[in-house]
């Protein structure tokens, strides 16, 4: 009996070790096949930037530094008007009996733009004469009152002389000095009547002279705003009938210049402009003011700049916009470099001399992090300036590495910069661009 225990006891031990022996085997393996997986993903990686990094080498475009003449602009945009442009209008209410002229006419100084209807201001006419001839009767009626109440006082004071002042008496004699009075100050309102009367009449002719609308310059008609049998309504402002430019073969462009380039602008300068009815034309220009009056438009502050304009072929015309470019300043041989130039930035890979490093590292270079670049470096190629050397542009090296040149520049046109000091040369080419971004 107990000999049959122990063979269990036996069987049962061999089974559990037979068991745990199968466990640790089936772990062992699925261990060594992750292993193996990950190797092969870190082959297969480093392969890939293998030979993604066997890329053809970077190709940069340049372009050379010239020697030549460089002009400054300022662009600014407006409108071109007559150099005087004048509103005709009615100072009178009343129907247009008949209009003498239309748009693009030819008018003079005096010549009849337009009349008005004339009946009833003939008739205010008529009636300030008639009151006018009143008037003037009623002064030789008091004259004559007054020459009468003189004589008869005259008389008076001959008598008391006469008398020893005793006849007439002294009431009479007041009452006569009364009477000769006030025939004076009926004389002198009387002729103030006949003033009154003479301005009414003044004013009424006037009203009627005032009918018939003339031309105060010689121009030509631009618009005309009414029609034979309108009836005109002038109230507080003049309704305006015509509008006349003076001189169409001289007239004026008013741009609108930035306050960052109203320093550069003053009177003299030539400019020259286009529009857009002649797209493939330019036309001449002269400063002639610069307005100190700002005007704000949307927050930006302008300067209005009037342009002298000859217009003799009669090409342009009144409200046409212009595009200005106002020659502010000219330089004759100087050392241009194109602005591409100084926007160029190289690959920062480049400039610190590590490009053999960052193409083999491998996978352990592009997955670990490595030391932080230098910041006044990658600034210094980020902004393309130094604060001690100025601006920095590229040449291609001896390797065919981009290589930093230190210069000092002035003035520009937008496109090209003068190079005012710098170990740049006419026909040194430098780099203004790159077929395709480096891989860092």
């Amino acid at each position: 009996m107990l000999k049959t225990d122990i063979g269990e006891q036996e069987q049962e031990i061999t089974a559990v070790i037979g068991s745990t022996s199968r466990s640790n085997s089936g772990k062992w393996f699925r261990r060594l096949l992750s292993w193996t997986l990950i190797i092969l993903l870190i082959a297969a990686a480093s392969f890939y930037f293998k030979e993604h990094n066997r890329e053809k080498p970077l190709q940069y475009k340049s372009q050379a530094a010239v020697e030549g003449d460089l002009t400054v602009t300022v662009s600014a945009t407006g409108t071109l008007e007559p150099t005087n442009q004048v509103d005709v209008g009615s100072e009178l209410s009343g129907i247009m009996e008949s209009v003498e002229v239309d748009y693009n006419d030819t008018v003079t100084v005096g010549q009849i733009l337009a009349k008005l209807e004339t009946s009833k201001l003939k008739a205010d006419v008529m009636k300030s004469q008639a009151a006018l001839d009143s008037a003037r009767g009623k002064v030789l009626q008091i004259d004559a009152t007054l020459t009468e109440t003189r004589r008869n006082l005259d008389r008076i004071k001959h008598a008391r002389v006469l008398t020893n002042n005793k006849a007439p008496s002294q009431e009479v004699l007041d009452e006569a000095q009364a009477s000769f009075q006030r025939a004076k100050a009926d004389l002198i309102s009387a002729r103030a009547a006949v003033s009154e009367a003479s301005a009414t009449l003044e004013s009424a002719r006037t009203d009627l002279a005032k009918a018939i609308i003339k031309s105060p310059i010689n121009g030509v008609v631009l618009t005309r705003s009414v029609d034979p049998g309108q009836t005109m309504a002038a109230s507080l402002e003049s309704p305006v009938l015509f509008t006349l430019a003076e001189d169409l073969t001289q007239m004026e462009l008013h741009v609108d210049v930035d306050e960052a380039d109203v320093s550069l602008v003053k009177d003299g300068q030539s400019a020259s402009f286009s529009v857009d009815a002649y797209p493939d034309q330019t036309f001449p220009a002269t400063i002639r003011q610069v307005r100190y009056g700002a005007q704000t438009t949307d927050g930006v502050v302008t300067y209005e700049t009037v342009l002298s304009v000859n217009n003799s072929a009669m090409l342009l015309r009144p409200g046409m916009t212009a595009t200005a470019d106002i020659t502010v300043k000219k330089i004759d041989q100087a050392l241009l470099i194109p602005n591409a130039a100084l926007r160029f930035t190289p690959p920062v890979a480049l400039t610190q001399g590590d490009e053999k490093s960052s193409k083999s590292g491998g996978i352990l270079s592009r997955l670990l992090p490595g030391p932080p670049r230098s910041r006044s470096l990658s600034k210094k190629v980020e902004n393309g300036t130094s604060d001690e050397k100025g601006q920095i542009v590229w040449i291609i090296g001896s390797e065919g590495r981009p290589e930093e040149v230190n210069i000092t520049t002035g003035e520009t046109d937008g496109t090209m910069t003068q190079v005012l000091s710098g170990a740049i040369k006419p026909g040194m080419k430098l780099v203004v661009d790159s077929d395709e971004s480096q891989p860092e």
